[in-house]
């Protein structure tokens, strides 16, 4: 009995780390490089578990939820709410998925009707320091990289048995409780964290193509000049796959339904891609 009753434990703990852990990380940007006063806050997911992590944007996972009950309904498009999916427009479009075994990360967005997909080439070069302070609860200790084309200060905790953190940090002896740049454009403050039972299904309409970090570069700079050259390539499935973004939230390519012309519907797809392109002029990585 004494034997079972150790097997059981064993098996309790075992299966007790193998439990996905969210991280709810508090995301605050200031993506307009001419008026730093529009500051943008929103909260974003970091789930972990043994073999990966994925961080992704809580409002993302809202809508995703919402336009999946719409289509499962037999309702479409026009039986979701306008307004209840404008205040969930998020200004993290992208996923970044670290894969524990490979040691590598994932980065993946949307680009006119397909989702691209690129191995990060870059390493995190750490300069761990020996300040420490408190953050809430934990005991954390000071770390700085050159990311991006900015400075990255990190402060991270060995309180919590992760060595993880949001966006595309992490390779640290612990986990990230709060991470910033040095012009305070961009910060991940860590907020709270509980146990989920799995890593939700991101929506992903349209197909992924896997390119290089310098490809996908290339490809959102044509999107910015040439938005609808990417509406008129074949592979995507339709409906919300023509969503238009560039590092903005996601809204529908004509702005106003039903049957446009051809070259108005260019014309306003053009306007609101550049109207995009400047909120968003102040990328979290500048390099």
């Amino acid at each position: 009995m004494k034997k079972l009753g150790i097997i059981a434990l064993a098996l309790f703990i075992q299966n007790v780390s193998a439990q996905t852990n969210r991280f709810v990380y508090q995301v605050t940007m200031k993506p307009d490089a001419e008026n730093k006063t529009d500051i943008k806050t929103e909260n974003a997911y970091l789930d972990i578990s043994p073999e990966k992590s994925v961080f992704y944007s809580e409002n993302r996972i809202k809508r995703d939820s919402i336009m999946q009950k719409a289509f499962q309904g037999g309702g479409g498009r026009g039986s979701i709410n306008r307004d209840q999916m404008e205040g969930l427009r998020t200004n993290i479009n992208y996923s970044i998925e670290k894969d524990k075994t490979n040691q590598k990360t994932y980065f993946k967005d949307r680009i006119g009707r397909d989702i691209y997909s690129y191995e990060e080439d870059r390493p995190l070069n750490w300069k761990i320091g020996s300040e420490t302070r408190k953050i809430g609860e934990y005991k954390v200790q000071k770390a700085e990289t050159d990311f991006g084309g900015r400075k990255w200060i990190a402060w991270f905790t060995t309180d919590l048995p992760y060595q993880d953190g949001p966006y595309k940090f992490g390779g640290l002896p612990g986990l990230i409780v709060k991470v910033e740049d040095d012009k305070g454009d961009y910060s991940f403050d860590l907020m709270k964290n509980y146990k989920i039972a799995e890593f939700p299904t991101l929506n992903q309409f349209g197909n992924t193509l896997k390119v290089k970090r310098t490809d996908y570069l290339k490809q959102q700079q044509k999107f910015r000049t040439d938005p609808m050259s990417f509406m008129n390539q074949s592979g995507g499935q339709g409906g919300f796959a023509t969503t238009v973004r560039v590092g903005g939230g996601g809204r529908g390519p004509g702005g106003g339904g039903g049957n446009q012309n051809p070259a108005d519907m260019r014309k306003r797809m053009e306007e609101r891609v550049k109207e995009e392109a400047k909120k968003n002029s102040n990328p979290i990585e500048l390099q």
